[in-house]
């Protein structure tokens, strides 16, 4: 079933869909009547000779140089053209079709003038699986994402390079194997196209997807901490949580508490301890603040994939064209770099759990770097270190994008957002992070088993909800009896994390919040 775009409403849900299931999309019958409506507004405006920015106006530091209707075509393809400045490595799909989606339903709100067949071509694209190539590089994130989106519009009038069924072609001649015909712009359609925080927010809400759900697996990975470590589960007790009031905070200790139900590792009452480390006593605090920071950023994103953010717009009932800058992606920048943050908090916790177990004065009696032949082999001790390594290059990862400016086109525009590096940088922190989260559950798996190997039974004395997690974790890898090339095994943890199915299993035997 196709989603049906009016600019209004579509969902993040939606959103990924399209990006990552190839979900087709369809225009609304309302907003097709009001595409039509600004474009015939935009079309009476050029016929009477008004001055408007963009229409019969350069760009930027241009703005002041008028343009004849003769050569508002070349006009518009120009901008385009010289506009693809984008370099280095080409985004993924996923991204390239969000973006391709949140421009289309930007322009489906009717304030943007451009023409009904020319917005109808890049949903083709979509449908058809045309992804224009799109470097990773390039945008100020104002005005909007520039380069990324001419990349974007490039493809749409033939030019550049695109992807068509796994394979990188002409966009020409992509575009005659789909039946579509490229688009010769028409006034005003090259701003429309290329003027937004599409791309950043594309990314971005990528990020936010897989994010959401790494917050759940943080939960689980400190559960299995706590069966490894004999944790104290008294200090997840409702009452201290509701008593400091903060949402994420109260869905985490409940969390652990559903988990570890039943467990008889990991208990209300240690008869060794009184309290355990911050890194585990403290998850519902730690973890509970990055998931209050990621509903902020779900709240953020979900108004701008319904937001118009070109310029200039057009307003048809009022009889008016405003030049503003809705393109700023300041909103979008501040968003994305909480969200770096947020992220890289559950890999700097879980990181910290990973040393309580590998190290022997801390782990509760288990061998040092969890291995039976300490001095002959290693163990886990460099899988710490690498956790360690990607914690440390997420915090580099992590300085604010948006807190820099520098000025472009002669000083026209004078304040930039950097949400295109904010959105970018929030991917790579995910990654570690989901890596570091990998660590950690091969870290715990190993640490139970090897409880169970010096006769403490850990393994039957699990939690339903964490023996679910530890067979499934099993099935794709085997303990660590003397050393192997570890990469070849974290990579299965790694997979299981990004492709959903660890946390899929798990949420069959618990309700995770």
């Amino acid at each position: 079933m196709a989603v049906v775009i009016n600019g209004r409403d579509l969902t993040l849900d939606q959103l990924m869909k399209v990006a990552r299931e190839g979900e087709k999309v369809k225009l609304s019958e309302d907003a097709k009547k009001n595409v039509k409506k600004a474009r015939k507004y935009i079309e009476d405006k050029l016929e009477s000779g008004e001055i408007i920015y963009g229409l019969t106006t350069g760009f930027g530091k241009f703005a002041n140089v008028l343009i004849s209707k003769e050569q508002t075509e070349d006009l518009q393809r120009n901008l385009i053209v010289s506009h693809t400045c984008a370099m280095g490595k080409a985004y993924d799909e996923k991204y390239v079709r969000a973006a391709m989606l949140l421009r289309c339903n930007a322009l489906a709100r009717g304030n943007s003038g451009i023409r009904l067949e020319t917005l109808q071509t890049l949903i083709d694209m979509i449908n058809a699986g045309v992804h224009p190539v799109v470097p990773e590089k390039g945008s100020l994130g104002a005005s909007g994402d520039l380069a990324p989106l001419s990349h974007i519009a490039l493809g749409l009038i033939g030019l550049g390079k695109v992807k068509y069924h796994g394979e990188e072609m002409d966009a020409s001649e992509a575009m005659e194997k789909a039946g579509i015909k490229p688009v010769q712009l028409a006034a005003k359609e090259g701003l429309a196209l290329n003027n937004g925080t599409q791309m950043m927010t594309a990314v971005g809400a990528n990020v936010l997807w897989d994010a959401i759900k790494l917050a759940k697996i943080a939960d689980v990975a400190a559960a299995m901490s706590m069966e490894a470590l004999h944790g104290i589960t008294k200090a997840f007790d409702h009452k201290i949580h509701v008593l400091r009031g903060h949402r994420g905070q109260i869905d985490v200790a409940e969390n652990l508490l559903n988990i570890l139900e039943g467990s008889r590792n990991a208990k209300r009452v240690q008869k060794t301890k009184v309290q355990d480390p911050y890194s585990l006593r403290c998850t519902p605090q730690v973890h509970g603040a990055s998931r209050d920071s990621l509903s902020y950023v779900y709240e953020t994103v979900n108004r701008e994939i319904n937001a118009v953010t070109d310029n200039p717009i057009v307003f048809p009932d009022e009889d008016q064209v405003i030049s503003g800058g809705n393109f700023h992606g300041q909103p979008m920048a501040l968003a994305f770099d909480f969200m770096k943050i947020a992220i890289a908090e559950f890999a700097n916790i879980s990181e910290r759990r990973c040393e309580r177990m590998i190290n022997p004065a801390l782990s509760e009696g288990l061998p040092g770097f969890l291995t039976k032949h300490g001095g002959v082999c290693s163990g886990f001790m460099i899988a710490q270190y690498a956790a360690a390594s990607m914690v440390s290059e997420s915090k580099i990862y992590a300085h604010p994008a948006s807190v820099d400016s520098i000025p472009s086109s002669g000083n026209q525009e004078d304040h930039v957002s950097m949400g295109t590096t904010s959105a970018r940088t929030a991917a790579m922190i995910l990654d570690n992070s989901q890596k570091v989260l990998a660590i950690e559950l091969m870290t715990a798996a190993q640490a139970i088993w090897l409880r169970d190997e010096i006769g403490e039974r850990a393994i039957e004395q699990l939690s339903p909800v964490t023996r679910t997690a530890y067979d499934f974790i099993r099935q794709q890898s085997e303990p660590v009896d003397e050393d192997i090339i570890m990469h070849d095994e974290l990579e299965k943890f790694d997979k299981m994390i990004k492709d959903g199915s660890f946390l899929s299993h798990v949420e069959k035997n618990v309700n995770l919040r």
